[in-house]
């Protein structure tokens, strides 16, 4: 029913324009009909010609559309409904726009053609405005947000502030491929440290499948691991899991679909991967790293302590030796390679921090005391 309905509507815009060129070229060949009658054949028959045409020609450009609605569909499901909201104010501005600017336009009539062709170009003045006024409207959604938050943090005495930092913490999660398999990300679950959407993309479970279906035992298990994860986040009672078909065929590479997305939706990145940590910080979007969260949690410690190490290997520099604190902190032991196998009293000279983990570097009291 609706093809047929933009079939008709083609062939009257395509009557409309018949009529118009048939009276543009008895003026440019100077011909008149002086018969009424004839007038009215001449006029009909152009008429029906060019309805026919843009009637039968209709089905190649409601294809098009067809497929074009398909596409602005699916947009409409994964925009935001505040995005939708002032799209469509926006809309409704691009209208009001227009029909003051169409007014003068619908008054003016040329000699032979009347007025239809002002009609015709009002009505892509309207289409005009009105897309213009989606696009303007919905880039520019989160900054009247913005000043909407500021003015009620300016009424409500502070109050505002802290829903503001809440309303930040909630912003949607995508979990990357190494934070699935990590799985520490479930304890973070399990005591109520993650608020908001998480949102796993349905190449990251691709990606999950492919690992599982490895060779290699190793990543066989690790990909197996991380697919048994996902299914334990999805049935948590304490986190909100959606799992999107939304793709990029263009983009080959799983990070930087993940970026793309990221910065589409306005979400973070959960991730436990050094490089992609990077990449993200260049492009100005948020990243959650495990490995950050649990450094930060570790114990401060400062040049000039006192630590209790075990020297357990040689070190990757010249004779050094490397124990681990209880937490898993890696500890570097200067001229340290002849206390392999013994638990030494050392002190701290420095801390070297970093996404990938802490190292303290120390030297063996017996050392200093030479």
């Amino acid at each position: 029913m609706p093809t047929r309905i933009f079939r008709i509507l083609f062939a009257i815009i395509g009557a409309i324009l018949g009529v118009s060129i048939v009276r543009i070229i008895l003026a440019m060949i100077g011909l008149k009909l002086s018969s009424r009658v004839l007038f009215v054949i001449v006029n009909i028959a152009g008429s029906l010609i060019l309805a026919g045409i843009f009637y039968f020609s209709s089905n190649f450009f409601i294809g098009r559309m067809r497929r074009r609605f398909i596409v602005i569909e699916k947009k409409l499901e994964q925009m935001p409904l505040s995005t939708i909201i002032f799209g469509t104010v926006g809309v409704i501005i691009g209208f009001i726009v227009a029909y003051l600017i169409s007014i003068p336009l619908t008054k003016l009539s040329l000699p032979v053609v009347g007025n239809t062709i002002f009609v015709l170009l009002s009505l892509f003045i309207y289409l005009g405005f009105a897309l213009l006024g989606w696009r303007v409207a919905t880039r520019n959604t989160d900054e009247v947000l913005a000043l909407f938050q500021r003015e009620k943090q300016e009424k409500s005495d502070g109050k505002s502030l802290v829903k503001k930092k809440l309303t930040k913490s909630a912003l949607p999660k995508i979990l990357d491929t190494s934070v699935i398999i990590d799985g520490r990300i479930l304890d973070i679950i399990k005591i109520d440290f993650l608020e908001g959407e998480l949102i796993v993309p349905e190449f990251v479970l691709e990606e999950l499948q492919h690992i599982a279906d490895s060779p290699d035992d190793l990543k066989r298990e690790r990909g197996r691991r991380g697919l048994d994860i996902v299914n334990e986040i999805k049935e948590s009672p304490k986190a909100i899991l959606t799992i999107t078909d939304k793709d990029y065929p263009d983009i080959k590479e799983v990070d930087s679909k993940l970026l793309k997305m990221a910065t589409e939706i306005n979400g973070k990145i959960f991730t436990n991967d050094y490089n992609l940590n990077k990449v993200a910080e260049v492009q100005g979007i948020t990243v959650l790293n495990i490995n950050d969260l649990t450094n930060a949690l570790k114990p401060i410690v400062i040049p000039g302590e006192f630590l209790k190490v075990e020297v357990i290997k040689e070190g990757k520099g010249r004779e050094q030796g490397v124990g681990y604190l209880s937490d898993g902190t890696m500890v570097v032991v200067e001229d340290g390679i002849d206390y392999i196998g013994q638990t030494i009293d050392a002190t701290v000279t420095s801390v070297l921090q970093t996404s990938a983990g802490k190292m303290i570097f120390v030297r063996a009291r017996m050392d200093n005391d030479r």
